[in-house]
């Protein structure tokens, strides 16, 4: 196992005292859909010389490691668009065991049987596939144009490989949350998790999110009445809440930014495709990693990443209302997830 260099034994505790343990890495700002709740139809993403490298990514992600991360999370837009990746999961997935607790990857699905079994083979274990709807009319609306037989198909190659799944299902009103419960029970039959998402007020989008916006404690109401769901501990290192569905091994985590603010647990910093620390999803600030390290190597990258916790804010403030404009910005693809 290759050993990582430590430039400085300092742990990565915010100004809050919260340790930073969790890393998420959006490696590209490209998709092959074009979700209406996420994206515009016509979107424009950043030039190549704006995007970190693969190799520039590698050795971030390693200075993380040495300060303390245990979890990498590799997203994006779809990260598997992006040539080579399974060269920078092999690369990282080295450390899976030691250094590195887990490895894992949100991806929507459209090309994981082409990469399953390499992925499984580079240490993934678990994965997340964004997936609102199985219906294929209803998927391939909010997708603009995606087909969920090539989504499904990468959800059993994957299974098949090893992996354990979780589905990620954004809860949009009057759109799926019909399909909210007959994807619960889907999930329970095939041995998944669901994890429910509230809309997120980021990126400039064709449509108003504020009349897609699902409260998810109603949406709660509406499964108890279905399901027996129980209260459990279980944690992945992220923000959701668990309930176990009774009678299976299923588990049915909700993620609500907007009714159930999680931060003051707050573990995790994102690097975004141009290589911008973001302390916050709901913030706007950042501090410049693809600067640095093009201009100080690893040296100025240790020294940014101590300014970004010096300002990490102690909660994000979405707030969703019709009309309004985003919290932030930039989209979600460029962030991650």
């Amino acid at each position: 196992m290759a050993t990582i260099p430590a430039l400085s034994a300092e742990k990565l505790v915010d100004r809050h005292g919260r340790a930073i343990t969790y890393l998420r890495i959006s490696v590209t700002d490209r998709c092959d859909l074009r979700c209406r709740y996420c994206m515009s139809e016509a979107m424009t993403f950043l030039p190549r010389e704006e995007v970190l490298t693969l190799e520039e990514i590698a050795l971030i992600a390693e200075r993380f490691i040495a300060r303390g991360v245990r979890k990498i999370r590799l997203t994006g837009g779809e990260p598997l668009v992006r040539r080579d990746m399974v060269e920078l999961v092999r690369r990282l997935g080295r450390q899976v065991g030691g250094a590195l607790d887990e490895l894992t990857l949100t991806t929507n699905g459209t090309r994981l049987a082409l990469h399953a079994d390499d992925l499984f083979a580079a240490g993934i274990r678990r994965i997340n596939v964004s997936m609102d709807s199985r219906d294929p009319a209803l998927f391939r609306h909010i997708t603009r144009h995606g087909d969920v037989a090539k989504v499904l198909g990468g959800i059993a190659t994957a299974k098949a490989a090893g992996m354990a799944i979780k589905i990620n299902m954004v809860a949009l009103k009057g759109l799926n949350e019909h399909e909210i419960g007959p994807m619960l029970a889907w999930c329970a039959a095939e041995g998944h998790d669901l994890t429910l998402i509230e809309t997120m007020p980021m990126g400039q989008i064709d449509e108003d999110r504020a009349d897609r916006f699902l409260p998810l404690p109603a949406v709660m109401d509406s499964l108890r009445q279905r399901f027996d769901l129980q209260p459990d501990d279980h944690k992945t290192g992220g923000p959701a809440l668990y309930w176990r569905v009774a009678g299976t091994g299923t588990r049915l985590g909700l993620i609500s930014p907007l009714t159930a603010n999680f931060c003051a647990t707050c573990n995790r910093v994102r690097v975004s495709t141009d290589g911008k620390l973001h302390m916050c999803l709901g913030h706007e600030d950042s501090v410049d990693l693809r600067a640095a390290i093009r201009t100080g190597g690893l040296a100025a990258v240790d020294a940014r990443i101590l300014e970004a916790l010096g300002r990490k804010p102690a909660a994000h403030d979405f707030s969703i209302a019709a009309g309004s404009a985003p919290a932030v910005a930039r989209h979600m693809s460029v962030t991650g997830g």
